[in-house]
């Protein structure tokens, strides 16, 4: 018997059967974690969205990313429920200067106050400068009201994008993308009297990047002695966007340039094994119990050079001998992972295309459908099922309160009539103007807690812009609470 036809099998097995199967399964790409039902494990991604930012507290994951008109935060006590959670909108904007392209929010605890730190124009991207909100009350979410720009004497009406806050040695600086000598969004790092207010003018950092245009969205980590400094090189569109390092010892003013010793090489980088592409723009937080370091970032699917795609993934680093942080290499998007330390554990379970789960999910077909694995890197388990034929569909029987499509979305792509148990039908629009894997497709709404059907009818129909009707079908990600 084959190994896929063991497979196939093992999905018609005993509840039972089918979590041991899963202890010893795994997607090519996957952690070596178990791939069982059980609540420690998730998937990525985590969000739609660009320019992620996550903070754990009291035990609850914040997670921003750029939305463009506002500023919005998503909370789960899971971070493999972050994809589930409903975004609150905490900040709009009436000032006509900006209100436009708000983009790379972050945000950090001082005090009792929360200070969430942005960049925004009035609709020309020049324009772009850094601003920063004060929370009303002790708590991430806010409220929050406008407290002040954030400038540097030297650079006062200059392009500014990316603010992140360095702490080193009691002292708060603002390290953010802007013009100087190096590039027009290069590294700068200014002091800061207080978290509004800079206090002196910036310094120029000369860092090192896989390509010249860009160093941008500057993060930190402390430990062993030195400040780490990492940032992300080339344009964002591009494949080869990646993640560069510099660090500084704990005595050293980091206004001295000098001071900042050049890691050799990118840290963070492209993996087209896994399918990943221009993983940058990130961060790092803590696991809920403090035992374990992250770094959430945005990534896309497709090689090709688009500002679309970007979507929010996370996953642990680890620590090098010589004490240098080791972000390691992107992993597939659909690769199961372990939860961070501490986390009370997402509830989900995924449902692949041809009939495998880790979990009390199937899925059936009405008609015939194409299937194989030529989408190789860009489907979950590197295979999927697609068909442009009316009527023909696919229907996903499940145990949860939530679930969550993902497929290929192209050129030749068509629309879905989908339905939870039975109900009116939503029109879904498949077609991408650019191929891209395992993109979310459809979130249900949140359902009652049991046994629910998600029904993907193939219309036959297409857009003016696509070339034909696919409907294609890889991966459902379920929520169980």
């Amino acid at each position: 018997m084959s190994h896929r036809t063991a497979r196939r099998h093992a999905a018609l097995l005993t509840a039972l059967l089918a979590i041991l199967w899963g202890l010893i399964s795994a997607p090519p790409a996957a952690t070596a974690a178990p791939h069982t039902a059980a609540a420690g494990t998730f998937r990525n991604p985590l969000n739609t969205g660009p320019d992620p930012f996550v903070t754990t507290w009291n035990g609850t994951y914040y997670l921003t990313t750029t939305q463009g008109d506002s500023i919005r935060m998503w909370r789960s006590n899971s971070l493999g429920t972050l994809l589930d959670a409903d975004p609150v909108t905490v900040w709009t904007d009436t000032d006509g200067s900006r209100n436009q392209h708000i983009w790379a929010p972050e945000f950090y605890r001082f005090g009792n106050r929360w200070y969430l730190y942005y960049t925004a124009d009035d609709g020309v991207d020049d324009h772009h400068r850094l601003y920063v909100l004060e929370s009303d009350r002790d708590d991430p979410a806010g409220p929050y009201h406008f407290k002040s720009r954030l400038t540097p004497p030297n650079h006062t009406a200059d392009f500014a994008i990316d603010p992140g806050i360095l702490e080193h040695n009691g002292r708060l600086y603002l390290a953010y993308s802007g013009i100087n000598q190096y590039q027009h969004n290069g590294l700068n790092i200014a002091p800061m009297s207080n978290p509004y207010t800079v206090s002196g003018n910036a310094v120029a950092i000369n860092a090192a990047g896989g390509c010249q245009e860009v160093r941008e969205g500057p993060e930190f980590l402390y430990r062993n002695g030195r400040t780490w400094m990492t940032y992300s090189t080339c344009d964002t569109g591009k494949p080869d966007y990646q993640v560069w390092m510099m660090s500084l010892p704990s005595a050293a003013d980091p206004l001295v340039p000098g001071n900042w010793t050049q890691h050799s090489g990118a840290v963070f980088s492209r993996a087209d094994d896994h399918g990943v592409y221009g993983p940058g723009h990130h961060a790092f937080f803590r696991s809920p119990d403090g035992k374990e370091d992250w770094i959430v970032y945005h990534a896309k699917s497709t090689s090709v050079n688009t500002y679309s795609n970007r979507t929010t993934r996370a996953q642990k680093i680890t620590w090098n001998a010589d004490g240098s942080p080791n972000l390691g290499r992107p992993l597939a998007m659909g690769a199961t992972q372990d939860l961070p330390s501490g986390d009370p554990g997402a509830g989900t379970y995924w449902i692949n295309d041809d009939n495998r789960s880790s979990g009390d999910g199937s899925v059936s077909y009405t008609g015939t459908w194409n299937s194989g694995t030529g989408c190789a890197t860009q489907c979950f388990w590197s295979d999927d099922h697609w068909s442009d034929r009316a009527g023909n569909a696919a229907t996903f029987s499940f145990t949860g309160t939530r679930i969550a499509l993902l497929s290929v979305r192209d050129t030749g792509n068509g629309i879905a009539a989908l339905s939870i148990d039975g109900g009116p039908e939503q029109r879904v629009d498949f077609y991408g103007a650019i191929r891209t894997g395992e993109t979310l497709q459809y979130l249900s709404p949140r359902l009652a807690s049991g046994r629910h059907t998600l029904r993907v009818r193939v219309t036959g129909e297409h857009n003016a812009q696509s070339g034909a009707s696919f409907v294609s079908v890889d991966r459902a990600e379920v929520y169980t609470r």
